[in-house]
């Protein structure tokens, strides 16, 4: 989902709010700024958004015979679709991603995700959306239509049986391009795809292990914003 953009690049902008220490409701994007990345995870206007909160199935994970992945993404893509997006920054994570809460027509994107079964509530880190999470299971939605892994669960498993197989026990794969490093832990859906050069210098072939714990997890710290409101 890509399209041109008519919005200024925010990058610039929230750099300088965080120095500064001001806050202000991040700008309204249309529909055609957005990609989905996965359920729980989208990007407006260059900036990546994980969504405050929630836990989606992982892309290329299932429940059973059911891609709930695939439809976690899609479900975050009809969500979004058409709609005038507004994120609210509340940190930013170990990968460089803005953790907000997300509005499409002022409607709470992870409360939606949640109330529809097609995300857990990440109460590691917040118990935002818990009450969505007990009406979605009582009605059976999508994933609690049966005993299905959790996405920290599926994340965790799949790192370590990448671990045990990597190049010194380091199982983030990369890639080096024109636009950067490109980073895929073992959930990927790329991570299969991902050939690995062990030949290259240690310094191109680096990854930022550091920012997950030894279950293939997100480390919990993160680097909170100086703003003078609570983002909510």
């Amino acid at each position: 989902m890509s399209g041109a953009l008519t919005c200024v690049n925010i990058r610039p902008m929230l750099r300088i709010l965080l120095t500064i220490g001001l806050f202000a409701v991040l700008p309204v994007f249309a529909a055609a700024q957005t990609r989905v990345i996965d359920g729980d995870t989208l990007e407006l206007g260059g900036t990546v958004y994980r969504l405050n909160g929630i836990d989606a199935p992982e892309f290329g994970q299932t429940c059973g015979r059911w891609r709930c992945g695939a439809e976690a993404t899609e479900a975050l893509k009809k969500v979004v679709s058409g709609k005038s997006l507004r994120c609210e920054a509340l940190s930013r994570d170990g990968y460089g991603r803005v953790i907000a809460t997300c509005f499409a027509n002022g409607q709470d994107i992870g409360a939606k995700m949640v109330a529809d079964g097609f995300a857990w509530a990440f109460v590691r880190y917040s118990d935002a959306y818990t009450d969505q999470e007990v009406t979605a299971k009582a009605k059976s939605l999508g994933i609690w239509s049966g005993n299905y892994e959790p996405a920290w669960d599926f994340r965790a498993s799949r790192w370590q049986q990448a671990q045990q197989a990597a190049p010194k026990g380091c199982p983030i794969k990369g890639n080096i391009t024109k636009n950067g490093r490109i980073y895929h832990p073992p959930w990927s859906p790329w991570y299969a795809k991902t050939r690995i050069d062990t030949s290259l210098p240690a310094s191109q072939a680096r990854s930022p292990a550091s920012v997950w714990n030894a279950k293939g997890e997100r480390k919990k710290k993160t680097k909170k914003y100086n703003t003078t409101s609570k983002l909510k």
